[in-house]
């Protein structure tokens, strides 16, 4: 009998995260799910359903919302939450640029992802969080193949590349000084097409603005972006034309590009992400602000 080693893989991809969870909850005394309503915090979700079923998931999932979020993905956040029964905690950057904390990007590039990183900090503060898990992947961006699966930071939130713990053997270490938290990737040895094959077979629900659907678009750069927004600036002369498009990660429609795509299910999407060459943050043009973009946001507290 063939076995299909994809289906093998995510097995033991599945059990370390399961493990992970549960250590978490073992280690720490106050933990919080990091959740965007983007594919990997849904699959983090799925996994932690499975970690402690049949109890309830044992923390509560908390949105850092910057207000440029695509509406599909909040409709699809409030949604989850109700269905399972879950605690959910919004915290908002337009507070902190209405207090001045923070001063909001201006013109072509503007965003508000950097902004994001005060707020989370004031959260973690405000509910005495430990332990922080999020969706962060090794093969997504090179910044965070060198982070931990537990990967501590101090008490102002900030992450030391050069200072990390060894993880040896699968031995999570959780001990954590006076004012430090963790952040946790129960998924970081997961590849893209490792997400979509789980989700594929466990059959989960996602937001449809992953699958390929009609859109008002413009180009810049080479990039797709969405025009069904004011959030996101257009000059006068960038043509604002229909295209049938998918988006293969989901940040601010102010960052975030579309991709061409005929991807209208979980099958054809899995065989698009098997054949691409390009990895889906080729699409952040959060990303593409220096070479060390995404170091330097993680130093400051970042996911």
């Amino acid at each position: 009998m063939i076995m299909n080693t994809n289906i093998i893989k995510v097995g033991a991809l599945e059990s370390e995260a399961i493990y992970i969870l549960r250590e978490v909850v073992a280690q720490f005394e106050k933990p919080v799910l990091l959740f965007s309503g983007g594919k990997d915090s849904i699959t983090l979700v799925r996994l932690a359903q499975k970690a402690f079923y049949p109890a309830k998931i044992p923390f509560p999932l908390m949105h850092i919302d910057t207000g440029h979020n695509f509406p599909e993905t909040i409709e699809f956040r409030d949604r989850l939450v109700k269905e399972l029964g879950v605690e959910l905690i919004v915290r908002n950057v337009q507070d902190n640029i209405d207090t001045g904390k923070v001063k909001e990007e201006t013109g072509k590039y503007a965003s508000r992802n950097m902004l994001q990183t005060e707020t989370l900090l004031d959260a973690i503060e405000e509910f005495g969080f430990d332990a922080c898990i999020g969706g962060a992947r090794r093969d997504e961006e090179k910044a965070r193949a060198k982070e931990r699966i537990f990967s501590v930071r101090d008490d102002f939130g900030q992450w030391d590349e050069k200072n990390q713990r060894p993880e040896l053997f699968d031995m999570l270490n959780g001990k954590i000084d006076l004012g430090q938290n963790v952040r946790v990737f129960p998924i970081s040895n997961w590849t893209e097409l490792d997400v979509w094959s789980y989700i594929k077979e466990e059959k989960i629900e996602i937001p449809s603005i992953y699958f390929a659907h009609k859109r008002a678009t413009f180009l810049r750069d080479g990039l797709i972006w969405s025009a069904e927004d004011d959030v996101v600036y257009r000059e006068d002369d960038e043509k604002v034309e229909e295209r049938m498009v998918r988006f293969r990660t989901v940040g601010d429609m102010s960052c975030t590009a579309a991709v061409l795509s005929n991807a209208i299910d979980i099958n054809t999407v899995v065989e698009e992400i098997r054949d691409s060459s390009i990895s889906e943050r080729g699409a952040r043009i959060d990303d593409k602000r220096s070479e060390a973009a995404m170091e330097k946001r993680k130093q400051q507290g970042y996911f």
